[in-house]
């Protein structure tokens, strides 16, 4: 006779050790035992997994219930499946309890918050599916009991109603169900306003009639645009005065310009707040157009470009009524930048082609006027991509006058960029002015040469600063992950931000902040670091504790600039999330290969700054921190900075160059004496005594390539006939004349 032990009972004589006391007294037939054990059919095992989940949970076996949890996710049942499976065994208010218990364990979080994601994703499935949909509006013409379900139903749905829910409330069979319908889309509120604007201009007079008095009854001025546009181009009276009631209610002049009101809502938009996002959290949004011959037809569109795709919709329609409307064009371009930015890898977006062309197309013809407002637009709200785009667009349009010349507003956005707390920004923002060879000053051009001078220097350096309060042990922890990522760590700081004044203002820029504090003293440090000049940027990481950690991300989810994290993270954990915040909020640690570009980009300006011989922005503002880059330079860059330095007119330039042309070799060795010998036909002999002997040393090697050109340094140089003789008497280049 063989053992059955039911699935359930199995898992649970497991957790208590029994069945290995089973096992060890039967010796071999405790593989027998577990190979008979088969649950009735797949139904039955998942049933099995959810009640153990549960029950595993309730009595705090976390990894327990997390095995089981995983085998019922790894089993493939799906979203609505699975709801059928919690309401179906009875156990659904348990399986929520359990869930936000979990919730709060780490060891098992990941497999709660996986089930209630997968619970809540099937009980929208199923009220979103369109045979329900209309089940729900045939409830609306029951009894109140049934209208009350129906209802209910509906709202759930929300938006995914609207094409079946319009049309119910159009037809004119069911006057009653007509006003159910009514009284439901009015309850949608937000969610109804735009599928409705959307189909107005294509209805008949008497159904536009229809759904402006619907629109008139939803208190939000998302309608408005679309109502006053619709007064203003309808030739039928009782429309227009159907609109004039609507806008009323709303407190809305029928007369504003509308072109003028798509474009605020087109900003709106642009600015992602919570009202104009419909289901917040998901991984889809819903555009909406409409079909004569199908009526409203909704079109899925992933959230992170779904407000660029509705900003883009509305500032085209404010463009075709106004096209030279500036603020509108440059609203619509930084949209289009932050489409491309935001847009997932590979994905096909519905409203912009793969072969339309990209959004750098648009920002470089829209011209540099337009470009220095999509940059006022990114440095006010910290978006750190977007005003790299910009400056790109500037730098291959505009002249001195489109840079620095014509104010935008009472404002220079190029020049901002120069403050701006984010060093990509400030590199290329310099590139650009010094590109352009001003030929009068402006404000901050003191900045501009030893921005270009550092992003040879120091575009790979990484600064931190890590905020735990007194916890000492925190710190070193975090500070070690983050050394091991190449950051320089400033030093800790029990009284945040403020302790640490000093050592942030000798950095070039902080790239990265990390928290460890409560609730409230977080938020206060993330919003002392928004208020100074040169944290503004800065990227956040707030590690909390669980239950705080929901919160801070809720205050935070529209800001790219801040992430929000488990305070007991892994170490890998760790970097991850601070690579992906970084990515996201300043385009990632500069690689060793871009902070060389950064350096040839950044010479090539000095040089041709330095050939000019440009009053504006002098090289020599820049020449400290070359010399200290000349010291470990090598090959190229060598000989790029060297050619810099000879057109400073200072001792000190023209010494490191020939310190440097005296550890060169070969070739090397003798480009660089010829260029310490420009740099004595500009500015005369800077070198000192030791110096001078070396030069007259360097004559008198057997390399004939290398004697030439240094007797010819010499001459540019004018050495002294004193120190000349040595060499015309063939006397040790060590000793001169006078016995130095």
């Amino acid at each position: 006779m063989r053992l059955q032990i039911p699935y359930r009972s199995l898992a649970r004589l497991t957790a208590a050790g029994l069945l290995l006391s089973v096992g060890s007294a039967a010796g071999p037939a405790s593989a027998t035992l577990h190979s008979e054990i088969q649950p009735a059919d797949e139904a039955e095992r998942q049933t099995d997994w959810l009640k153990d989940f549960i029950h595993f949970t309730k009595v705090a076996r976390f990894d327990i219930a997390a095995d089981v949890g995983n085998q019922l996710i790894d089993s493939g049942i799906d979203p609505e499946s699975f709801v059928d499976l919690v309401d179906g065994s009875r156990e659904q208010a348990r399986f929520e309890e359990a869930v936000a218990a979990a919730m709060r364990v780490p060891v098992i979080e990941p497999v709660a918050a996986a089930l209630d994601r997968m619970y809540r994703e099937g009980k929208l499935a199923r009220v979103r599916n369109a045979e329900e949909i209309a089940r729900n509006i045939e409830l609306l013409s029951g009894g109140l009991r049934a209208r009350q379900i129906g209802r209910e139903r509906l709202i759930a749905a929300g938006e995914y109603a609207l094409p079946q829910l319009m049309d119910a409330f159009l037809q004119n069979r069911d006057p009653n169900l007509r006003a159910q319908v009514q009284r439901v889309l009015v309850d949608l509120g937000r969610q109804s306003i735009v599928p409705l604007a959307t189909a107005l201009p294509d209805l008949d007079p008497a159904r536009q009639e229809a759904i402006v008095d619907v629109l008139g009854l939803i208190p939000y001025r998302t309608s408005v645009p679309f109502v006053v546009d619709l007064y203003q181009s309808t030739d039928v009276e009782a429309v227009r005065q159907s609109a004039a009631r609507a806008l009323g209610r709303l407190g809305a002049n029928p007369n504003e310009s509308v072109a003028g009101l798509y474009s605020l809502l087109a900003n709106s938009y642009y600015n992602e707040p919570g009202e104009l996002t419909s289901f917040a959290g998901e991984d889809f949004q819903l555009l909406w157009s409409f079909d004569p011959g199908l009526g409203l037809v909704m079109t899925p569109i992933r959230t992170p470009v779904f407000h660029e795709a509705m900003s883009m919709r509305m500032g085209e329609r404010s463009l075709m009524l106004e096209p030279d409307d500036r603020e509108t064009l440059a609203l619509w371009v930084a949209s289009n930048y932050s489409r491309e930015l935001d847009s997932p890898a590979d994905y096909d977006n519905p409203v912009y082609p793969a072969d339309r062309r990209g959004a750098a197309y648009f920002g470089v013809a829209a011209g540099p006027d337009i470009d220095q407002l999509v940059l006022r637009r990114a440095l006010d709200d910290r978006d750190t991509p977007l005003a790299r785009l910009a400056i790109d667009a500037l730098s291959q349009t505009a002249g001195p006058n489109s840079l620095w010349g014509e104010p935008q507003d009472g404002r220079f956005p190029l020049l901002e960029a120069l403050t701006y707390p984010n060093r990509r920004v400030q590199y290329e923002s310099a590139i650009a002015l010094g590109r352009a060879t001003p030929g009068e000053t402006f404000r901050g051009a003191e900045r501009v040469v030893p921005l270009l001078a550092s992003a040879v220097r120091d575009a790979t350096a990484l600064h931190a600063v890590v905020l735990t309060g007194s916890d000492r042990e925190s710190y070193q922890v975090f500070r070690g992950e983050l050394e091991s990522m190449g950051f320089t760590v400033l030093p800790p700081s029990p009284d945040g931000l403020d302790g640490v004044e000093a050592a942030i203002a000798e950095v070039p820029a902080v790239d990265l902040i990390v928290t460890s504090l409560g609730f409230d003293q977080t938020l206060l440090e993330i919003e002392t670091a928004r208020n100074d000049g040169k944290l503004a940027a800065t990227p956040v990481l707030a590690l909390m504790a669980a239950e705080e950690q929901a919160p801070l991300a809720r205050q935070y989810q529209r800001d790219q600039s801040v992430a929000v994290r488990r305070s007991s993270i892994s170490g890998s954990e760790f970097a991850r999330s601070a690579d992906a915040l970084l990515e996201s909020a300043s385009g990632g640690v500069i690689s060793e290969e871009e902070a060389e570009e950064y350096a040839a980009r950044a010479v090539l300006v000095l040089r041709d700054l330095a050939v000019s011989g440009n009053r504006v922005l002098d090289v020599s503002e820049g020449s400290a921190i070359l010399i200290d880059v000349l010291e470990s330079a090598e090959d190229l860059a060598m000989i790029d900075v060297a050619e810099v330095l000879s057109y400073v007119d200072s001792q000190a330039a023209q010494s490191a160059i020939f310190e440097k042309a005296l550890e060169a070799e070969s070739f090397d060795q003798i480009e660089m004496l010829a260029i310490v010998a420009d740099s004595g036909k500009r500015f005369g002999n800077k070198l000192d005594a030791r110096q001078t002997r070396r030069l007259i040393g360097l004559a008198q090697a057997g390399d004939e390539g290398l004697a030439t050109q240094a007797v010819a340094t010499m001459g540019a140089l004018e050495i002294r006939n004193s120190d000349l003789v040595p060499l015309i008497l063939g006397a040790d280049p060590r000793q001169t004349a006078d016995g130095r």
